[in-house]
Protein backbone atom coordinates (compact mmCIF):
# COMPACT_ATOMS: atom_id res chain seq x y z
CA UNK A 1 0.00 0.00 0.00
CA UNK A 2 0.96 3.37 -0.96
CA UNK A 3 1.47 5.60 1.88
CA UNK A 4 1.76 8.61 0.48
CA UNK A 5 -0.10 11.83 1.90
CA UNK A 6 -1.62 9.55 4.34
CA UNK A 7 -3.50 11.76 6.52
CA UNK A 8 -4.85 13.39 3.79
CA UNK A 9 -6.88 10.01 4.02
CA UNK A 10 -8.13 10.19 7.42
CA UNK A 11 -11.25 12.49 8.13
CA UNK A 12 -11.05 14.60 11.05
CA UNK A 13 -12.28 12.37 13.83
CA UNK A 14 -13.39 13.99 16.88
CA UNK A 15 -13.11 12.29 20.39
CA UNK A 16 -16.45 11.18 21.17
CA UNK A 17 -15.63 10.00 24.18
CA UNK A 18 -15.38 11.86 27.24
CA UNK A 19 -12.28 12.51 29.22
CA UNK A 20 -13.69 13.70 32.83
CA UNK A 21 -14.90 11.34 35.63
CA UNK A 22 -17.94 10.78 37.31
CA UNK A 23 -17.50 12.53 40.98
CA UNK A 24 -15.84 9.99 44.12
CA UNK A 25 -14.14 10.59 46.47
CA UNK A 26 -10.15 12.20 46.29
CA UNK A 27 -7.70 9.61 45.98
CA UNK A 28 -9.60 6.37 44.92
CA UNK A 29 -9.76 3.94 42.22
CA UNK A 30 -12.84 2.30 40.64
CA UNK A 31 -13.04 0.40 37.36
CA UNK A 32 -12.46 2.08 34.08
CA UNK A 33 -14.89 4.11 32.30
CA UNK A 34 -15.96 0.85 29.70
CA UNK A 35 -18.67 2.10 27.75
CA UNK A 36 -17.45 4.47 25.29
CA UNK A 37 -18.30 4.58 21.89
CA UNK A 38 -17.02 3.47 18.87
CA UNK A 39 -16.19 6.15 16.09
CA UNK A 40 -18.54 6.17 12.95
CA UNK A 41 -15.49 7.09 10.79
CA UNK A 42 -12.24 4.84 10.73
CA UNK A 43 -8.67 5.79 10.05
CA UNK A 44 -6.82 4.07 7.19
CA UNK A 45 -6.06 0.06 7.56
CA UNK A 46 -7.66 0.38 10.36
CA UNK A 47 -11.88 -0.08 11.06
CA UNK A 48 -13.75 2.06 13.41
CA UNK A 49 -12.26 2.12 17.20
CA UNK A 50 -12.72 4.41 20.33
CA UNK A 51 -11.47 7.49 19.74
CA UNK A 52 -9.77 9.89 21.64
CA UNK A 53 -8.20 12.51 19.10
CA UNK A 54 -7.00 12.66 15.36
CA UNK A 55 -4.12 14.51 15.73
CA UNK A 56 -1.82 12.81 17.18
CA UNK A 57 -3.62 9.80 16.48
CA UNK A 58 -5.17 8.21 20.06
CA UNK A 59 -7.36 5.07 19.01
CA UNK A 60 -8.71 2.74 21.77
CA UNK A 61 -9.60 -1.24 21.09
CA UNK A 62 -12.94 -2.14 22.04
CA UNK A 63 -13.17 -4.92 25.12
CA UNK A 64 -15.02 -7.77 23.03
CA UNK A 65 -11.65 -7.76 20.28
CA UNK A 66 -10.12 -9.40 24.22
CA UNK A 67 -11.81 -12.39 23.70
CA UNK A 68 -9.14 -13.68 21.39
CA UNK A 69 -5.40 -13.59 21.79
CA UNK A 70 -4.07 -12.02 19.02
CA UNK A 71 -5.32 -8.45 18.16
CA UNK A 72 -5.85 -7.98 14.64
CA UNK A 73 -3.90 -5.13 13.11
CA UNK A 74 -6.80 -3.40 11.65
CA UNK A 75 -8.29 -3.54 15.75
CA UNK A 76 -4.66 -2.44 17.56
CA UNK A 77 -5.08 0.79 19.62
CA UNK A 78 -2.53 3.32 18.51
CA UNK A 79 -0.89 6.31 20.70
CA UNK A 80 1.50 8.84 19.28
CA UNK A 81 2.50 11.98 21.70
CA UNK A 82 3.70 14.17 18.95
CA UNK A 83 0.99 16.02 16.56
CA UNK A 84 3.85 16.14 13.48
CA UNK A 85 3.90 12.44 11.93
CA UNK A 86 4.89 12.00 8.31
CA UNK A 87 2.60 11.81 5.67
CA UNK A 88 4.78 9.70 3.40
CA UNK A 89 7.77 7.44 4.18
CA UNK A 90 9.19 5.43 0.99
CA UNK A 91 10.26 1.87 2.58
CA UNK A 92 12.99 1.43 -0.09
CA UNK A 93 14.45 4.48 0.68
CA UNK A 94 14.16 4.92 4.64
CA UNK A 95 17.18 4.01 6.75
CA UNK A 96 18.19 3.84 10.85
CA UNK A 97 21.14 5.58 11.48
CA UNK A 98 23.46 3.93 13.84
CA UNK A 99 26.21 6.43 15.69
CA UNK A 100 27.40 7.71 19.28
CA UNK A 101 29.91 5.35 21.03
CA UNK A 102 30.42 2.81 17.83
CA UNK A 103 33.16 1.93 16.35
CA UNK A 104 31.68 2.82 12.80
CA UNK A 105 28.48 4.44 12.54
CA UNK A 106 25.85 2.83 9.95
CA UNK A 107 22.67 3.37 7.95
CA UNK A 108 20.73 0.17 8.14
CA UNK A 109 17.76 0.27 5.05
CA UNK A 110 14.73 -2.02 6.13
CA UNK A 111 15.37 -4.52 3.06
CA UNK A 112 18.88 -4.78 4.57
CA UNK A 113 17.15 -5.71 8.11
CA UNK A 114 15.31 -7.93 6.24
CA UNK A 115 17.87 -9.51 4.20
CA UNK A 116 20.93 -9.44 6.18
CA UNK A 117 20.14 -10.12 9.22
CA UNK A 118 18.10 -13.59 10.82
CA UNK A 119 14.48 -12.94 11.41
CA UNK A 120 13.24 -13.55 14.47
CA UNK A 121 9.73 -13.39 15.33
CA UNK A 122 8.40 -13.00 19.17
CA UNK A 123 4.62 -12.60 19.84
CA UNK A 124 4.24 -9.97 22.89
CA UNK A 125 1.99 -7.69 24.63
CA UNK A 126 1.81 -4.03 24.01
CA UNK A 127 0.19 -2.20 26.21
CA UNK A 128 0.06 1.81 27.19
CA UNK A 129 1.51 2.59 30.54
CA UNK A 130 -1.75 4.72 30.68
CA UNK A 131 -4.53 2.18 30.00
CA UNK A 132 -7.21 2.08 32.21
CA UNK A 133 -6.03 5.41 33.43
CA UNK A 134 -10.02 6.76 33.77
CA UNK A 135 -9.93 4.50 37.08
CA UNK A 136 -7.85 6.83 39.03
CA UNK A 137 -9.28 9.36 41.00
CA UNK A 138 -8.50 12.37 41.14
CA UNK A 139 -8.07 12.38 37.31
CA UNK A 140 -4.27 12.21 36.66
CA UNK A 141 -3.24 14.26 33.41
CA UNK A 142 -3.44 12.24 30.17
CA UNK A 143 -5.52 10.33 28.07
CA UNK A 144 -8.24 9.10 29.87
CA UNK A 145 -8.12 5.60 28.80
CA UNK A 146 -10.32 2.42 29.32
CA UNK A 147 -9.06 -0.35 28.68
CA UNK A 148 -7.97 -1.46 26.00
CA UNK A 149 -5.36 0.60 25.51
CA UNK A 150 -3.12 -2.71 24.74
CA UNK A 151 -2.84 -5.64 22.14
CA UNK A 152 -0.81 -8.60 21.74
CA UNK A 153 0.77 -9.31 17.94
CA UNK A 154 3.14 -11.60 16.30
CA UNK A 155 6.40 -9.42 15.68
CA UNK A 156 9.03 -10.31 13.31
CA UNK A 157 12.10 -8.25 12.57
CA UNK A 158 16.07 -8.35 13.19
CA UNK A 159 17.42 -8.56 17.09
CA UNK A 160 18.90 -5.27 18.16
CA UNK A 161 22.16 -7.06 19.27
CA UNK A 162 22.43 -7.92 15.85
CA UNK A 163 22.08 -4.34 14.40
CA UNK A 164 24.36 -2.89 17.37
CA UNK A 165 27.07 -5.57 16.76
CA UNK A 166 27.21 -3.86 13.06
CA UNK A 167 28.32 -0.90 13.96
CA UNK A 168 30.63 -2.20 16.58
CA UNK A 169 29.95 -0.84 20.50
CA UNK A 170 32.90 0.94 22.30
CA UNK A 171 34.21 -0.38 24.99
CA UNK A 172 32.24 2.82 27.03
CA UNK A 173 29.39 2.07 25.87
CA UNK A 174 26.14 2.19 28.64
CA UNK A 175 23.39 3.69 27.28
CA UNK A 176 20.95 3.14 23.83
CA UNK A 177 18.61 5.89 23.21
CA UNK A 178 15.96 5.79 20.61
CA UNK A 179 14.17 8.57 18.44
CA UNK A 180 11.43 7.78 16.17
CA UNK A 181 9.85 10.71 13.00
CA UNK A 182 7.10 11.73 15.44
CA UNK A 183 8.16 15.67 15.93
CA UNK A 184 6.76 18.94 18.18
CA UNK A 185 4.83 21.81 16.94
CA UNK A 186 6.99 23.72 18.06
CA UNK A 187 11.31 23.65 18.57
CA UNK A 188 11.58 24.22 21.80
CA UNK A 189 9.64 21.32 22.37
CA UNK A 190 11.19 17.96 23.91
CA UNK A 191 10.88 15.19 20.83
CA UNK A 192 9.80 11.73 21.93
CA UNK A 193 13.03 9.93 23.00
CA UNK A 194 13.62 6.97 25.01
CA UNK A 195 16.53 5.48 26.12
CA UNK A 196 17.21 1.83 26.97
CA UNK A 197 20.91 0.77 29.55
CA UNK A 198 22.91 -1.66 27.21
CA UNK A 199 22.83 -4.22 30.58
CA UNK A 200 19.48 -4.83 29.80
CA UNK A 201 19.43 -5.86 26.41
CA UNK A 202 18.56 -9.31 25.26
CA UNK A 203 17.66 -11.67 22.00
CA UNK A 204 14.50 -11.16 22.07
CA UNK A 205 14.51 -7.37 21.73
CA UNK A 206 14.07 -6.50 18.21
CA UNK A 207 13.87 -4.19 15.34
CA UNK A 208 10.35 -5.03 13.49
CA UNK A 209 9.40 -4.53 10.43
CA UNK A 210 6.09 -6.72 10.35
CA UNK A 211 2.88 -7.42 12.16
CA UNK A 212 1.08 -10.05 12.59
CA UNK A 213 2.38 -11.68 9.04
CA UNK A 214 2.01 -8.06 7.23
CA UNK A 215 4.17 -4.92 6.65
CA UNK A 216 3.48 -2.80 9.97
CA UNK A 217 0.06 -0.80 9.84
CA UNK A 218 1.45 2.84 9.29
CA UNK A 219 -0.32 3.91 12.42
CA UNK A 220 1.34 1.37 14.16
CA UNK A 221 4.86 2.29 13.80
CA UNK A 222 6.02 1.72 9.74
CA UNK A 223 8.37 1.02 8.55
CA UNK A 224 9.98 -0.43 11.80
CA UNK A 225 9.80 0.25 15.63
CA UNK A 226 11.44 -0.83 18.42
CA UNK A 227 10.07 -4.48 20.31
CA UNK A 228 10.86 -4.34 23.44
CA UNK A 229 8.44 -7.58 25.23
CA UNK A 230 7.68 -7.32 29.05
CA UNK A 231 7.89 -3.02 28.94
CA UNK A 232 5.01 -0.78 28.85
CA UNK A 233 4.72 1.06 24.85
CA UNK A 234 6.19 4.33 25.60
CA UNK A 235 9.67 2.17 25.46
CA UNK A 236 8.45 1.03 21.52
CA UNK A 237 9.77 3.83 19.24
CA UNK A 238 7.42 4.13 16.10
CA UNK A 239 8.84 5.09 12.86
CA UNK A 240 12.77 4.32 14.70
CA UNK A 241 14.99 6.64 12.72
CA UNK A 242 18.14 7.02 14.99
CA UNK A 243 19.83 4.72 17.77
CA UNK A 244 22.48 6.87 19.41
CA UNK A 245 24.77 4.96 22.15
CA UNK A 246 26.46 7.01 24.82
CA UNK A 247 28.76 6.08 27.62
CA UNK A 248 26.56 7.91 30.25
CA UNK A 249 22.76 8.27 30.84
CA UNK A 250 21.25 10.77 28.51
CA UNK A 251 18.73 13.67 29.84
CA UNK A 252 15.62 13.10 28.25
CA UNK A 253 12.16 14.38 29.54
CA UNK A 254 10.13 11.24 28.43
CA UNK A 255 12.67 9.42 30.81
CA UNK A 256 13.52 12.09 33.21
CA UNK A 257 10.20 13.86 33.88
CA UNK A 258 7.48 11.65 32.26
CA UNK A 259 6.12 7.92 32.87
CA UNK A 260 7.45 8.02 36.30
CA UNK A 261 5.90 6.20 39.18
CA UNK A 262 6.82 6.82 42.79
CA UNK A 263 10.14 4.86 43.69
CA UNK A 264 8.63 3.17 46.86
CA UNK A 265 7.02 -0.59 47.51
CA UNK A 266 3.63 0.36 46.19
CA UNK A 267 4.56 3.06 43.44
CA UNK A 268 2.25 4.88 45.14
CA UNK A 269 1.19 8.20 46.56
CA UNK A 270 -1.59 11.08 47.20
CA UNK A 271 -2.43 14.36 45.41
CA UNK A 272 -1.36 15.92 49.09
CA UNK A 273 1.80 13.63 50.02
CA UNK A 274 3.25 13.76 46.34
CA UNK A 275 6.68 11.16 46.35
CA UNK A 276 10.07 13.43 46.39
CA UNK A 277 11.78 9.71 44.49
CA UNK A 278 10.05 8.39 41.51
CA UNK A 279 11.52 6.15 38.71
CA UNK A 280 10.41 5.29 35.16
CA UNK A 281 7.82 2.79 34.44
CA UNK A 282 9.15 -0.15 32.47
CA UNK A 283 7.95 -3.90 33.01
CA UNK A 284 4.44 -4.17 33.13
CA UNK A 285 2.67 -5.98 36.02
CA UNK A 286 0.19 -8.93 36.33
CA UNK A 287 -3.17 -8.20 34.70
CA UNK A 288 -6.20 -9.76 32.87
CA UNK A 289 -9.50 -8.41 30.80
CA UNK A 290 -12.50 -10.46 30.01
CA UNK A 291 -13.64 -9.98 26.38
CA UNK A 292 -16.90 -11.58 26.51
CA UNK A 293 -19.29 -11.05 27.58
CA UNK A 294 -19.46 -7.17 27.67
CA UNK A 295 -21.36 -5.59 30.41
CA UNK A 296 -24.77 -4.73 29.35
CA UNK A 297 -25.66 -7.61 26.77
CA UNK A 298 -28.39 -10.07 27.91
CA UNK A 299 -27.71 -13.55 28.48
CA UNK A 300 -30.29 -16.87 28.70
CA UNK A 301 -30.99 -18.42 32.17
CA UNK A 302 -29.70 -21.94 32.46
CA UNK A 303 -27.62 -21.95 29.04
CA UNK A 304 -24.26 -21.94 29.36
CA UNK A 305 -21.96 -18.96 29.11
CA UNK A 306 -18.48 -19.31 27.82
CA UNK A 307 -16.54 -16.23 29.53
CA UNK A 308 -13.27 -15.77 27.34
CA UNK A 309 -10.49 -12.90 27.99
CA UNK A 310 -6.68 -12.42 28.33
CA UNK A 311 -4.11 -12.46 30.76
CA UNK A 312 -0.35 -11.46 31.07
CA UNK A 313 2.04 -9.82 32.63
CA UNK A 314 5.57 -8.81 31.94
CA UNK A 315 7.64 -12.14 31.15
CA UNK A 316 6.92 -14.52 33.95
CA UNK A 317 4.22 -15.96 32.97
CA UNK A 318 0.96 -16.96 33.79
CA UNK A 319 -0.03 -19.59 36.32
CA UNK A 320 -3.73 -19.08 36.67
CA UNK A 321 -6.56 -17.17 35.73
CA UNK A 322 -9.71 -17.47 38.54
CA UNK A 323 -13.68 -16.30 37.93
CA UNK A 324 -15.97 -14.90 40.93
CA UNK A 325 -19.50 -14.46 40.55
CA UNK A 326 -20.05 -13.52 44.36
CA UNK A 327 -18.03 -9.98 44.11
CA UNK A 328 -15.05 -12.10 44.99
CA UNK A 329 -16.01 -13.85 47.89
CA UNK A 330 -15.27 -17.16 45.83
CA UNK A 331 -13.43 -18.23 42.72
CA UNK A 332 -13.21 -20.64 40.45
CA UNK A 333 -10.35 -21.63 38.33
CA UNK A 334 -10.00 -20.88 34.32
CA UNK A 335 -8.99 -22.86 31.61
CA UNK A 336 -5.68 -21.55 29.99
CA UNK A 337 -4.85 -22.35 26.60
CA UNK A 338 -1.42 -24.24 26.29
CA UNK A 339 1.05 -21.03 26.28
CA UNK A 340 3.08 -21.98 23.52
CA UNK A 341 3.46 -18.43 22.04
CA UNK A 342 5.70 -17.75 25.15
CA UNK A 343 5.40 -15.85 28.42
CA UNK A 344 5.08 -12.30 26.87
CA UNK A 345 2.31 -12.80 24.66
CA UNK A 346 -1.66 -12.99 25.89
CA UNK A 347 -2.45 -16.42 28.14
CA UNK A 348 -5.87 -16.67 26.52
CA UNK A 349 -8.35 -18.51 28.98
CA UNK A 350 -12.14 -19.41 29.34
CA UNK A 351 -14.69 -20.75 31.80
CA UNK A 352 -18.17 -21.92 31.28
CA UNK A 353 -20.84 -20.56 34.07
CA UNK A 354 -24.58 -21.55 33.62
CA UNK A 355 -26.92 -18.65 35.11
CA UNK A 356 -29.57 -20.22 37.45
CA UNK A 357 -31.39 -16.63 38.39
CA UNK A 358 -32.61 -14.39 36.55
CA UNK A 359 -31.13 -10.63 37.09
CA UNK A 360 -27.49 -8.56 37.09
CA UNK A 361 -25.06 -10.75 37.07
CA UNK A 362 -21.26 -9.38 37.65
CA UNK A 363 -18.18 -11.34 36.31
CA UNK A 364 -14.99 -11.13 37.66
CA UNK A 365 -11.80 -12.31 36.80
CA UNK A 366 -8.46 -11.77 38.32
CA UNK A 367 -5.01 -13.79 37.00
CA UNK A 368 -1.79 -14.55 39.02
CA UNK A 369 1.61 -15.16 37.54
CA UNK A 370 4.18 -17.56 38.02
CA UNK A 371 5.84 -15.52 40.79
CA UNK A 372 2.96 -15.43 42.58
CA UNK A 373 1.76 -11.84 42.23
CA UNK A 374 -2.44 -11.46 42.35
CA UNK A 375 -4.28 -8.40 40.39
CA UNK A 376 -5.19 -6.42 43.63
CA UNK A 377 -9.32 -5.78 43.80
CA UNK A 378 -9.93 -2.65 41.88
CA UNK A 379 -10.32 -0.56 44.67
CA UNK A 380 -6.78 -1.50 46.24
CA UNK A 381 -5.14 -0.42 43.82
CA UNK A 382 -3.15 2.86 44.93
CA UNK A 383 -2.95 6.47 43.45
CA UNK A 384 0.18 8.17 41.47
CA UNK A 385 0.05 11.37 40.21
CA UNK A 386 0.77 9.83 36.29
CA UNK A 387 -2.35 7.42 36.62
CA UNK A 388 0.10 4.58 35.45
CA UNK A 389 0.28 0.59 35.99
CA UNK A 390 -3.43 0.13 36.75
CA UNK A 391 -4.27 -3.53 37.15
CA UNK A 392 -7.50 -4.63 39.35
CA UNK A 393 -9.33 -6.77 38.52
CA UNK A 394 -11.70 -6.97 36.21
CA UNK A 395 -15.48 -6.93 35.93
CA UNK A 396 -18.52 -6.91 33.74
CA UNK A 397 -22.29 -6.90 34.17
CA UNK A 398 -24.65 -8.72 32.61
CA UNK A 399 -28.33 -9.21 32.45
CA UNK A 400 -29.37 -12.50 32.88
CA UNK A 401 -33.32 -13.64 31.21
CA UNK A 402 -35.34 -16.03 31.83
Amino acid sequence: MLRRDFFKQAALIAGSAAVGSTTVDADTTTHPVDNRKVADIAFPQKRPLITYSDRPPLLETPREVFANPITPNDLFFVRWHMPMIPTYINPHYFSIKIDGEVEKPVKITVDSLKDDFEPVEITSVLQCGGNSRSAFHPTPGGIQWGPGAMGCAKWKGARLKDVLAKAGLKKGAAWIKFHGLEKPVYTKTDGFVRALELDKLHDKIIIAYEMNGEALPYLNGFPVRLILPGFYSDSWVKMLSNITVTGTKPKLHFMDHAYRVPDNECECETPDNLAAKTKPIEEMNVNSLIGYPTSGIQVKQGAKLIVRGVAFDGGHGIAKVEISTDGGTSWQKATLDDGTQGSYAYRSFRHTLMPKQAGTLSIMARATNTKGETQPFAEEVKWNRGGYKYNGIDEVTVEVIS
